[in-house]
């Protein structure tokens, strides 16, 4: 199919860009990398009345570490992501999530920002923004605004984003040196969506397990942390039944659903395996990071 007529505006700054939205009257359109927005435009999921391009404004394509903040701008890419020494040194979790991120093409051009806001449920960076307390930058003509990610998704594909907002960056809590982290997902091939994906954060003192962080994705409307099996392992040390509670306690807080690529059944069956492998990962490296 071809896309419905819309008329296209290079932005060159971010005020420029929230004004051509403002003018839009709720029916414009960000686009930086374009991965998840062209192929529902030229499906005519979205008609867009005006696409406002915003890669020639200068200053978002950069990472940034703010005190214990991480910032992505608007156009940072998937790969710049994934190679980026900052963030594999304040957050490695997310390099080891970047690994089962698309393909080459679409890294070169898809977005951290752009893929958090597109929302799916399935995507890694949505999960990694949930896992780390992210916050969204967003810009209108009414002004900044700081969206907390527990505001922000509103269910599959949906966000609370004003459709006359346009995001400049979002940041990430950077983890301690000494954290572990797990991070596994099965996609039936390489670069697909996930059927279901677990991470897992922790930290080692006097031999238990502390500052638990569990996440999961593809296994519900949002990516949505699961304080449950969390506080099966918080305070404690860890052992095989241990692990095997906080399993069970993950497939109970979750509500996969049905569809042509699992069952929900297959869905919770599989989120507990990963949750397992993800434990495990996240102990042995939290106990490395603290050997003499």
């Amino acid at each position: 199919m071809k896309p419905a007529a819309f008329d296209y505006v290079r932005a060159e700054s971010v005020a420029h860009a929230a004004e051509v939205l403002a003018g839009a009257g709720g029916d414009g359109k960000v686009i930086a990398g374009g991965q998840s927005l062209m192929p529902m435009v030229n499906f005519r999921l979205v008609k867009p009345s005006v696409l406002v391009d915003i890669n020639a404004i200068a200053g978002l394509d950069r990472v940034e570490l703010d005190g214990s903040r991480l910032r992505i701008g608007a156009l940072v890419r998937h790969f710049t992501t994934a190679r980026d020494s900052v963030i594999a040194r304040h957050a490695p979790i997310v390099t080891e999530a970047m690994k089962h991120v698309a393909h080459l093409t679409v890294r070169n051009r898809g977005t951290f920002c752009g893929s958090v806001c597109h929302a799916d449920p399935a995507a890694e960076m949505p999960m990694m923004t949930v896992l780390l307390d992210g916050q969204i930058h967003a810009v209108s003509a009414r002004g900044p605004r700081i969206v907390p990610i527990s505001e922000f998704f509103a269910g599959s594909l949906v966000t609370s984003l004003e459709p006359d907002e346009v995001v400049t960056a979002i940041d990430l809590a950077t983890t301690p040196r000494d954290t572990g982290y797990g991070f596994h997902e099965f996609a039936r091939r390489h670069g697909d969506y996930a059927l279901a994906a677990v991470a897992v954060l922790m930290r080692l003192e006097d031999g238990k397990a502390r500052d638990i962080r569990i996440a999961v994705m593809g296994v519900g409307e949002m990516p949505s942390r699961v304080p449950t099996a969390e506080e099966v392992i918080e305070g404690n040390e860890l052992s095989e039944p241990m692990i095997m509670r906080a399993v069970e306690s993950l497939r109970a807080a979750i509500s996969p659903n049905s569809d042509l690529n699992a069952s929900a059944d297959y869905r919770r069956h599989l989120a507990g395996a990963l949750a397992g492998r993800a434990i495990r990962d996240a102990w042995s490296r939290a106990r490395e990071a603290v050997l003499p």
